[in-house]
């Protein structure tokens, strides 16, 4: 035990205590922010330093739809009438604008009863034009039909008719008491989640690949195995690396929780989870209610459930690179199986993304149940409310497995890992795993 405590302290200290990692922790925050909102600000900033496009209207419905396409920033539209019975030629028009139109849009005379109207240019239009097209003429031809039942009043009685219900979610706790709930904030929540576990395994898997690969490649492994035990070097490696996942998550949780607690204040709402009547019978509505929906979770059973099914997960999935890091001299040549194992975990990961809008359905309960791919659904799953029996069978199957895993790896593992000059096919893997 305490050769294994010795090897466990060096891999942790050889990460935790690196630049990199230190950097990585508390700069991961601000980089995952920070590539939130960059499309958003790209987008703001595109919008706003667009040239305006000049789009040529050709309306051939008498000039009652044509008007409905109103000039904005973005687009200028130049109207044209056209009688009825005349023939149009868009590429004419564009030709002798000398490239002036961006596009030219052509409503027919028969658009009432088709809904067609024809937009033609040079290079495929923009999706915000094709948009501000459509829904302008929508609305007009909506209009339109309304006003053809000659019904006094029929558009104010329609728009009147027409209403948005705000649909307020209110959960119930053990004790009754009840709490201001969102969906939305739980999927977000559940999907942050299983990124966060699909991203640690994978890393910090790999990263006990690399390491295995890298001591093998040096001959450092043959002095170390002279002193300890094979399934003690394998384990030392999995529990430090691990450790220093957990120590970066706890740092990324502690610099969260001090974000909310401040956001929280200067909103006026409270950080503890569970809320009461006033804040679930109220409209939350803008920022403050987006910030009174994510605070009114209760973060603690889900972060316990986080850490459990890491663990669960990162041994099933790091003892597997361990073993096939024993069994290569190169990095290079790791890719081979490698691959196999992301292919398992991205399959995970669109496991998840599916079971968000049924959280409770077949598929969603069958894949939080499988070992393989629990760890990723299971926290998707968990924001909603997961039943005990099948929280506690996940975990049993999961850590049943990852015991037999790491069992399995330590067989392979003690015989790959002082075998030199070829590489190894997966065969050859099995027949150390069954002759030991």
């Amino acid at each position: 035990m305490s050769k294994l405590m010795l090897i466990v302290r060096r891999e942790y200290m050889a990460i935790v205590a690196s630049k990199s990692f230190l950097a990585m922790t508390l700069l991961s925050p601000l980089i995952l922010l920070l590539c939130a909102a960059l499309p958003i600000g790209m987008a703001y900033i595109n919008e706003q330093n667009a040239d305006q496009e000049t789009v040529t209207v050709i309306d051939q419905s008498a000039a009652r739809y044509g008007l409905a396409l109103k000039s904005s920033s973005q687009f200028k539209y130049v109207q044209l009438s056209a009688g009825a019975g005349q023939q149009v030629n868009p590429k004419q028009f564009h030709d002798k604008s000398g490239g002036g139109t961006a596009a030219i849009v052509v409503i027919p005379p028969d658009v009432d009863s088709t809904l067609n109207v024809g937009v033609y240019s040079d290079n495929t239009i923009s999706a915000s034009l094709k948009s501000d097209i459509a829904r302008a003429l929508s609305d007009t031809l909506s209009a339109a039909r309304i006003a053809a039942y000659h019904i006094p009043n029929l558009q104010k009685m329609v728009e009147d008719a027409t209403v948005d219900i705000n649909v307020q979610e209110v959960k119930w706790g053990d004790d009754g008491s009840e709490s201001a709930s969102s969906t939305e904030v739980a999927m977000v929540i559940g999907m942050a989640f299983a990124l966060i576990i699909y991203l640690f395994v994978l890393s910090y898997g790999a990263m006990v690949m690399n390491s295995v690969v890298e001591e093998k490649s040096n001959r450092i492994v043959e002095v170390m195995v002279s002193s300890c035990k094979p399934f003690e070097l394998m384990m030392g490696k999995i529990v430090g690396v691990g450790l220093a996942g957990l120590t970066q998550f706890a740092v990324w949780t502690v610099l969260l929780a001090v974000i909310g607690s401040v956001a929280g204040a200067a909103l006026g709402i409270g950080a503890l989870a569970g809320g009461n009547d006033a804040a679930a019978t109220a409209a939350p509505d803008g920022l403050h209610g987006l910030m009174q929906a994510v605070l009114s979770v209760n973060y603690l059973p889900l972060l316990l459930c986080f850490v459990a099914y890491f663990v669960g997960g990162y041994l099933m999935y790091a003892s597997i690179f361990s073993a096939f890091g024993s069994s290569v001299d190169q990095a290079s040549d790791a890719s081979q199986f490698l691959t196999p194992i992301m292919l398992l975990l991205v399959v995970a990961l669109y496991a998840g993304m599916a079971c968000i809008e049924t959280p409770n359905g077949p598929m969603a309960v069958w894949c939080s149940m499988i070992p393989f791919t629990s760890p990723i659904v299971m926290m998707v799953r968990l924001p909603y409310d997961v039943p005990a029996w099948q929280l506690l069978t996940s975990l049993a199957l999961l850590y049943a497995t990852a015991a037999l895993m790491v069992w399995v790896s330590g067989r392979i593992y003690r015989t790959g890992i002082l075998l030199y000059g070829k590489k190894h096919s997966l065969a050859e893997i099995v027949r150390w795993f069954v002759h030991g």
